[in-house]
């Protein structure tokens, strides 16, 4: 596999599956092609696995469980996992630059985040392992109960396309913390850098046949055949909701573990005590950051009306200052997003705010300066009502709506009228406000004056339809582990 740099590009690369240590085609040599949605160009192409791949993947995970995987120390495991972390590091322009040919997102967000945070992933579970303990406890001086844990098994990760490594490193960190092996299913729209992080895995001593990569597509094809295989112990899956109640459904047979996290449409809850320039200016990142490509950002926000439109005005005119474009330009803050049908599904949704009766304030179609690429200006909304499609529904766009609103109660009530419940934002310097206003928000995950803060100690994930189970710290080993419990009659 060659990879070469140049002025911080990096020439795209072909992806293979990778299975016991080695990367292989499709059995039937089957591709498709990989298109940089910034440029509309073939990026090169992907072998599309299936049932027959999955199959010979989840053989070799399961032959790895009992090999000599299983016999690493914690120890042991947490030099590795260090060491993925520093091969991550070591290539971090290159794994940025395929990030942003294969997601469209600028290069420097890439750099900065995504492939950094992909790293600590690695850092934080290598640490964390080593001050692990299980609980135990005497009975009445007759007897010992303690816990012992043991890995889970063979699991399947179904990963997504916005934020690709980050969130692939962040499953398979504590998978391996915890001695688990394990068959991923990248997007398929989103394929290189889960293809090079197999290779980094293996320099970094991760034994053959513990990581198993298989590209291809979901429904009737390598996820569907993922979720179905009977020697896969739990699934963990990041992405839309249908396709977790699909995933549900195919996995309950055979009864495995799940682990989700789904769909939001999270509030961001502005007080008119805040500070109007702090909430502006991470408003602005939790709007359109990613080109609004993150289930935690803030698309639905409500404003106390004595600083409606005070609000809009400064938020109107900082967003237009946001530069828009080619992803690996320098101050790029919003590349394009993932590709045709989903830039014709957000520019929908713009659509119908107009049909519904909403000011497109600013945006709301593709840039005059750019001619190709799936870009869509920065998008703000305002004069809909609660009902409409675009406060309900899941956009994943740079699409965001305003609304006002006149009390605390009115507000929460608002704000938990939707079948998500991801993330929420909170903005006011009232102390007593902001606790009583927390925790009456039905959200997995809320933030006060702060936006995408994460200590990943911390319980993660979303209830209702926003997910299943949490991640984090102890949370991720509580899916990752078994746990038994011996009583010792002394």
């Amino acid at each position: 596999m060659q990879i070469q740099l140049n002025k911080n590009k990096t020439l795209p690369i072909d992806c293979k599956h990778f299975i016991d240590g080695q990367y292989i085609p499709s059995f039937n040599q089957k591709t498709f092609l990989n298109i940089n949605p910034a440029t509309e160009e073939v990026l090169g192409k992907i072998a599309e696995g299936g049932e027959l791949e999955i199959d010979l993947a989840v053989k070799a995970a399961k032959r790895a469980l009992k090999g000599e995987w299983k016999h690493f120390t914690t120890e042991q495991r947490s030099i590795v996992l260090r060491k993925i972390g520093d091969g991550i590091l070591a290539r971090k322009e290159e794994l940025a630059a395929l990030e942003a040919m294969d997601t469209g997102k600028p290069y420097e967000l890439a750099l900065e985040v995504d492939i950094t945070r992909s790293a600590y992933n690695f850092y934080f579970f290598a640490d964390y392992i080593t001050s692990l303990g299980t609980e135990s406890h005497m009975q009445n001086q007759t007897a010992l109960h303690y816990s012992y844990r043991r890995p889970v098994g063979v699991v399947g990760m179904i990963n997504p396309w916005n934020l690709p490594l980050l969130l692939l490193t962040w499953k398979l960190a504590p998978c391996l913390a915890a001695g688990n092996t394990t068959v991923m299913k990248p997007a398929e729209l989103t394929p290189m850098t889960a293809t090079i992080l197999a290779e980094i895995c293996k320099e970094a001593g991760v034994p053959d046949g513990v990581i198993n990569i298989v590209h291809g597509f979901g429904a009737n094809g390598a996820g569907s055949a993922l979720t179905e295989h009977p020697d896969v112990d739990a699934i963990t899956f990041t992405g839309e909701t249908k396709t977790g109640t699909a995933i549900m459904k195919a996995a309950a047979p055979t009864l495995k573990k799940l682990s989700f996290e789904l769909g939001g449409k999270n509030p961001n809850i502005i007080f008119a005590d805040s500070n109007l320039d702090e909430v502006i200016e991470t408003t602005l990142k939790s709007s359109f950051m990613n080109q609004g490509e993150v289930c935690l950002c803030g698309s639905r926000i409500y404003i106390e009306r004595s600083i409606y439109q005070e609000f809009l005005e400064k938020f109107v005119e900082k967003t237009n200052e946001l530069k828009i474009g080619d992803p690996f330009e320098e101050g790029t803050k919003v590349g394009a997003v993932i590709g045709k049908e989903h830039y014709d599904k957000v520019l929908s949704y713009i659509e119908i705010a107009k049909e519904d009766g909403g000011t497109i304030l600013t945006g709301g179609s593709r840039p005059e300066h750019l001619s190709s690429g799936y870009f869509i200006s920065p998008t703000i909304i305002s004069g809909l009502s609660h009902d409409s499609r675009c406060v309900k529904e899941e956009i994943f766009g740079p699409v965001v709506t305003v609304l006002p609103f006149d009390t605390e109660d009115e507000v929460i009530e608002r704000a938990n009228d939707t079948h998500y419940g991801l993330g929420a934002t909170i903005w006011t310097n009232d102390l007593r406000k902001a606790h009583r206003v927390a925790h009456q928000i039905e959200a997995g995950i809320i933030w006060v004056n702060t936006w995408y803060l994460r200590d990943l100690r911390t319980p993660f994930g979303g209830m209702k339809q926003s997910g299943i189970g949490r991640e984090g710290g102890i949370h991720s080993f509580e899916f990752y582990s078994e746990l038994s419990n011996i009583t010792i009659k002394l």
